[in-house]
């Protein structure tokens, strides 16, 4: 009773200070045809001691596996559905019944509606998408769970520095809709962030200390704001960006971020992807915000549990923290174990963000 009483007065304390310890998940696909078990997978989870899990659609059998883990999950419609749940709210109403009602003891905590579709022709359709679906979810009883989607950098017009982050002319005024739709619902924007396109891509002005949180001094300054990685800089274009078109209060979430190990050397190795990895899981131990927000700390799933083999392309099969047959790619985890944080960062993160955010 005394351990319950203390965790819930510091919950209450950093829930009025407006503050929260960072939060680290990770990743889940099935372009694999050699993957663990829904068991074995959820298990292994829980050994790394993270926080949770995001899922690219739903997958029945490893839903089941999650009762009762306290993993918090992100989870999202396949982009193909996106359409269907804009037009027909009885879908929508059925898909919430089918993949979240059952689960009582699943910690959904983020409906992803759409993975980066907002530059194509389904994007038109999210905003109707995430109206249904945030309605089907207070009709079954729910409404605590945040629905959301995700972009990506190409999003935006310009990031470089951060004060010139601005989105794209063509989707403003579709972003502005469905940040309106994340304002009055509390809920964050999520984005897909990779440094290592942008210095693999063009590594004569990207360092690779500036993309792999190697940096110890200022890379740029853009204003009162110094940066010594890309991924802050890189989040603080889209702050900027909700800034300028009246939504700055929206927090931003990570919805995606790694380094590859291997298919595009020099640029992709075992030393770069732990470098970064464990770079910012470093970071996010600090519960440290961006130079912008450093009050805001950043949930942040990386990218990804497994290698899977079915993907296009040596890099993009080469972003899993393990193999399929679950033995580590690289050493990757202690690190939050190794900290000064309490080794209970990750515990203490799950219960305030469940039960506050």
């Amino acid at each position: 009773m005394f351990l319950i009483a203390t965790l819930l007065f510091l919950s209450a304390r950093l829930t009025t200070a407006g503050n929260m310890n960072s939060f680290a998940g990770v990743c889940y696909g099935r372009n694999g045809d050699n993957l663990p078990s829904p068991a074995k997978t959820v298990s292994l989870y829980k050994k790394i001691n993270v926080g949770g899990i995001r899922l690219y659609e739903p997958f029945p059998d490893l839903i089941v596996s999650l009762q009762g883990t306290g993993l918090l999950v992100a989870i999202g419609p396949r982009n193909e559905a996106i359409k269907t749940l804009a037009e027909e709210y009885q879908f929508a109403l059925n898909w919430v019944k089918t993949f979240i009602a059952p689960y009582k003891n699943v910690a959904f905590n983020w409906i992803t509606v759409g993975n980066e579709v907002i530059e194509g022709e389904i994007g038109r359709y999210v905003p109707q998408a995430m109206k249904n679906i945030k309605a089907a979810l207070t009709e079954i009883g729910n409404s605590k769970i945040h629905v959301t989607t995700v972009i990506s950098t190409a999003a935006l017009a310009n990031s470089y520095p951060p004060s010139a982050g601005v989105f794209k002319p063509a989707i403003t005024e579709l972003i502005t809709e469905i940040v309106s739709i994340l304002s009055s619902t509390d809920s964050p924007l999520m984005v897909n962030v990779y440094p290592y396109f942008a210095y693999a891509s063009d590594p004569s002005h990207v360092s690779l200390e500036y993309a792999t949180f190697r940096s110890t001094s200022p890379v740029v300054t853009d204003g009162k704001y110094q940066y010594t990685n890309i991924f802050d800089a890189t989040l603080d274009a889209f702050n900027v960006a909700l800034e300028k078109i009246n939504h700055g209060s929206v927090k931003v979430y990570v919805a995606e971020t790694g380094w590859p190990t291997r298919g595009n050397d020099p640029y992709t190795s075992v030393e770069n992807a732990r470098a970064y990895n464990q770079g910012l899981l470093k970071k996010l131990t600090t519960g440290k915000g961006t130079p912008r927000r450093p009050n805001v700390p950043v949930i942040t799933f990386f990218f990804e549990m497994f290698n899977e083999d079915l993907k296009q392309g040596a890099v993009e099969q080469s972003f899993g923290f393990f193999d399929p047959n679950m033995a580590p790619v690289y050493d990757m985890w202690n690190i939050a174990r190794t900290s000064n944080a309490s080794p209970s960062w990750v515990i203490w993160t799950m219960l305030i963000t469940r039960l506050f955010y």
